[in-house]
């Protein structure tokens, strides 16, 4: 389940992770469009690295993959994969913390995490879905060759106010195809 790129390694997370999960978390402008407030105590942090690593990339339902950077050897963020009952198709999320945003951490993470789901576990889809203020995520999604494919008006009540949702998907013959370069 472990997987490196040039600069990061995906795994599983650890119960040692969870100040570095409660600090990123905590950060308003990395929770500004997650589901989660700020700040984001120890406890919730530590009960979320427990459920983070008893879960499977293999079975249904969600799994978080720990980002670590390499040279530095810390957690930086995660990806998250909802993997559908049909084993074929997932959703998926992803968090940075802002001291590693707009260097291209996100885009390897992900792409790797994709290859992962389209190369190893046969999926035929994978969609993402972003708060459409979030210009990052959009952007990410784009750049690694996801489609927009809808705009959910006022779908989510989060924090206090409807807000529009973005639909991306992309398909495993058009990832399997895609110039990684």
């Amino acid at each position: 389940m472990l997987m490196a790129t040039e600069r990061l390694i995906l795994r599983r997370f650890r119960a040692t992770d969870a100040a570095t999960l409660a600090e990123y978390r905590s950060d308003p402008e990395v929770a500004r469009y997650q589901s989660w407030d700020a700040p984001f105590p120890l406890a919730k942090a530590e009960t979320a690295v427990r459920n983070f690593a008893a879960s499977s990339p293999d079975q249904p339902g969600w799994f978080q993959y720990a980002i670590e950077h390499t040279a530095e050897r810390v957690l930086i963020g995660d990806v998250a994969v909802r993997l559908h009952d049909n084993l074929r198709q997932a959703e998926i999320g992803f968090t940075l913390a802002t001291a590693y945003q707009k260097m291209g951490y996100a885009t390897e993470a992900v792409s790797a995490v994709l290859d992962r789901l389209f190369r190893l576990q046969g999926l035929h889809r994978v969609m993402g879905e972003c708060d459409a203020r979030n210009t990052a995520s959009a952007a990410l999604l784009e750049r690694l060759g996801f489609t927009r494919e809808g705009l959910l008006r006022q779908q989510t009540f989060i924090k206090g106010e409807w807000t529009d949702d973005l639909l991306f998907g992309i398909l495993a013959p058009e990832w399997l195809a895609r110039d990684p370069g």
